[in-house]
């Protein structure tokens, strides 16, 4: 563990003390409050991500000049998917985003555009059967397969089914919304965006009026960022 201070570099993320999200033990010396604004349904979620954000912090913001997929320039990135495929933060990720989406009435299944949402879909469909309230997992292709049977969203059968899309982050909220349109030719019921980390960026506006609900776990105020 480094004593000193976290430095922005270009594209290196600011360090700070990493934490195991299987002890599921809030994270310490964080400067994020255990009160704020966004928390988890239970102290043992609550813990779960706390023990993220000091996780995100320490490996996946990294400080320097990007461009986002918006187009939109940038000082920070928040990479989720440096922790959405790694072995410490899947099941907490998994367990975090269910809670988020366990008040939906009648929601069967949970997914999103590839390759982003893929291993959040994955982690939550294996902890809702840990659970015992089991959500099936789909994969929203960018583009229809050109082969074989053409689809285009793989894995769960969405027609008439109420789901709900997730994704790591969103800026403008237009990958979550490709995802929804794919969703809604195929008959499904899109009934709400689920996300990690809320950039305040105006996806939260782009989806409601869409008439979805938006939800979030973790937002800028919790990482110690300012909105971009």
């Amino acid at each position: 563990m480094r004593d000193t201070p976290p430095v922005a570099a270009r594209g290196v993320p600011c360090r700070r003390p990493a934490v195991v999200l299987g002890t599921r033990e809030a994270a310490t010396g964080s400067p994020n409050r255990l009160d704020a604004v966004t928390t988890a349904s239970t102290p043992e979620l609550e813990a779960d991500r706390q023990a993220l954000i000091g996780l995100i912090n320490a490996e996946a913001v990294f400080h320097g000049d990007f461009t986002l997929s918006s187009g939109r320039k940038a000082t920070y990135y928040v990479d989720m998917r440096k922790l959405t495929l790694d072995h410490r933060a899947a099941p907490a990720i998994g367990r975090l985003v269910l809670d988020l989406v366990k008040d939906l009435d009648g929601v069967v299944a949970v997914g999103g555009l590839t390759l982003g949402a893929d291993p959040i879909a994955n982690a939550v469909m294996h902890e809702s059967v840990n659970a015992g309230r089991p959500l099936d997992a789909f994969v929203v292709r960018k583009e229809p397969k050109d082969h074989g049977r053409g689809r285009q969203i793989e894995g769960a059968d969405v027609a008439g089914k109420r789901v709900v899309v997730v994704e790591d982050t969103s800026t403008t909220g237009q990958s979550a919304l490709k995802a929804v349109e794919a969703l809604r030719r195929e008959g499904a019921e899109v009934v709400a965006v689920a996300v990690i980390v809320d950039r305040k960026t105006g996806a939260q506006a782009a989806i409601e009026a869409e008439g979805l609900q938006w939800l979030a776990s973790i937002d800028l105020d919790d990482l110690g960022l300012a909105p971009q």
